[in-house]
């Protein structure tokens, strides 16, 4: 039986650049670091409200085949590729703060049925959407 989701795969363009924007900039803990393989890097990072779920911060090699590693490539560099849903207690805050940090938004704190919603991306380019849910 599955129990709980352990770990979320977020394609990067440099995992040192990665690491850094998601624990200096996101506030993440970081997590493993190692070379399991000639050019197989494992580096994770966590959550601290969430310590069991590892974000693994990849960048796009094999096993996959190198016409789909090209387009992955070719999606990151024009910001294509999706990456993580935070929620967040205060979606204008979060908005302020990340912005003072460099952080590049494409949609600012916008009220939805469900809450208020703020889209950005990360340093990699990858979309992270922040979710400030409606009271029940």
């Amino acid at each position: 039986m599955i129990t709980n989701i352990s770990i979320v795969n977020v394609f990067v363009i440099d995992q040192d650049e990665a690491r850094q924007f998601y624990t200096e900039v996101l506030g993440f803990l970081p997590r493993d670091d190692v070379t399991l393989a000639p050019g197989y890097r494992w580096c994770t990072v966590a959550h601290p409200n969430q310590p069991e779920l590892l974000v693994s911060l990849t960048i796009p090699g094999p096993p996959l085949t190198p016409e789909l590693i090209q387009e992955m490539k070719r999606a990151q560099l024009a910001g294509g590729m999706s990456g993580l849903g935070f929620n967040v207690d205060d979606c204008q805050r979060t908005y302020e703060d990340l912005t003072s940090k460099g952080v590049e938004f494409v949609q600012p704190p916008t009220a939805r049925s469900y809450g208020v919603e703020a889209v950005c991306r990360d340093n990699s380019g990858n979309w992270m959407v922040l979710i400030q849910l409606a009271q029940q």
